[in-house]
C-alpha cells in the first residue's frame, strides 16, 4: 500500500536532490558508531521515519510521543541515502 502524496525532497550535501527521511539523532554519525539497532516505523517509500532501539525502549515507556521522547529522540531529517546508509550499518540482523 503506497502514498499518493509526492515524496518531500532535499538538498543533500553529500547526495544532492534526494527524497527526505527522518531518523533519531543516535543514529547519526559515521561508522565508528556501535550498532544502535534500526527500527523502520512505516513501510511507505515516501515516507520513510526509523529509530534505534533506545528510542524504541522510550517510546514504549511513554507510551506516546511525548514532549520527552521527542527531546530524547531528536529527530533529524536526512535524505534517502544517509537513512540506507544508516540502516545498513545500524541493523542488528546478522551480526
Amino acid at each position: 500500500m503506497g502514498s499518493d502524496l509526492e515524496p518531500l525532497m532535499l538538498n543533500c550535501g553529500e547526495h544532492g536532490q534526494r527524497i527526505a527521511t527522518v531518523i533519531c539523532r543516535h543514529l547519526l554519525g559515521g561508522s565508528d558508531l556501535p550498532r544502535a539497532g534500526f527500527i523502520e516505523n512505516s513501510d511507505d517509500p515516501n515516507d520513510l521515519q526509523a529509530w534505534c532501539h533506545a528510542c524504541e525502549a522510550k517510546f514504549e515507556a511513554e507510551g506516546d510521543m511525548t514532549e520527552a521522547f521527542r527531546a530524547f529522540n531528536d529527530f533529524a531529517v536526512v535524505c534517502v541515502d544517509c537513512y540506507l546508509a544508516a540502516k545498513a550499518h545500524h541493523s542488528l540482523a546478522g551480526h
